[in-house]
């Protein structure tokens, strides 16, 4: 590697990491947490491992960080979710669509959940600060559920886990089992036209859902 590159890397650490993080992602996300090798993010970053040690600590560090980072990203997106002024089956469609938009937006993330789940959230549970992460993504739904029961016009039975696992699970399916389902049935579920009908069909279901009384 070039040491004007190495220099200007040493100069702009936070983007050097920003590198290393979405190479590490697109790594582990590929070959999971075991299959992962740490030469082969730092030759595709053009850096050195030495230099990954040296921002993360090491190969498990380093996966933590993506997780992190991954899981903040959803997060984040869900906190951006502007529905205090929609009414609340309205409100709720919305996240339930920018939610699917997220997921497909970022296929990596769906496969390092897949990885985690495999080993039982070996890893993720180490990672202490995704349980404040995760708040945001039901705060945001108690609060419409909240308007939607005083008013009438949403369910009572149901609470806010309830409904982000129905829309989570809709969204991961349609990553995750792209490829078995297409050669089963023969049909892209990442195509245009059929992802654009899907994520009216969810809106639709949760909706649904939870307007039946």
């Amino acid at each position: 590697m070039p040491r004007r590159d190495t220099a200007e890397r040493i100069r702009d650490p936070e983007r050097t990491k920003a590198e290393l993080l979405a190479i590490a992602t697109e790594v582990f996300a590929e070959a999971g947490y075991s299959g992962a090798r740490v030469d082969e993010i730092a030759e595709r970053t053009r850096t050195t491992k030495r230099m990954i040690y040296y921002y993360f600590g090491g190969k498990k560090e380093l996966y933590l960080a993506v997780l992190e980072a991954a899981y903040r990203g959803i997060r984040e997106t869900e906190q951006a979710i502007k529905a205090d002024d929609l009414p609340p089956a309205e409100a709720v469609r919305r996240i339930a669509e920018l939610t699917f938009d997220h997921h497909h937006a970022h296929p990596d993330f769906i496969r390092l959940v897949s990885v985690e789940n495999i080993h039982h959230a070996e890893h993720l549970r180490q990672v202490e600060s995704l349980r404040d992460l995760s708040a945001p993504a039901t705060s945001l739904l108690d609060d419409v559920l909240a308007r939607g029961r005083k008013s009438g016009e949403l369910r009572d039975d149901v609470d806010a886990i309830d409904v982000h696992m129905l829309i989570s699970a809709y969204c991961v399916f349609q990553v995750a089992n792209a490829s078995t389902f297409g050669f089963l049935f023969g049909r892209d579920l990442l195509a245009d036209d059929i992802r654009r009908r899907h994520r009216r069909i969810l809106g639709d279901v949760v909706v649904g859902w939870l307007t039946q009384h």
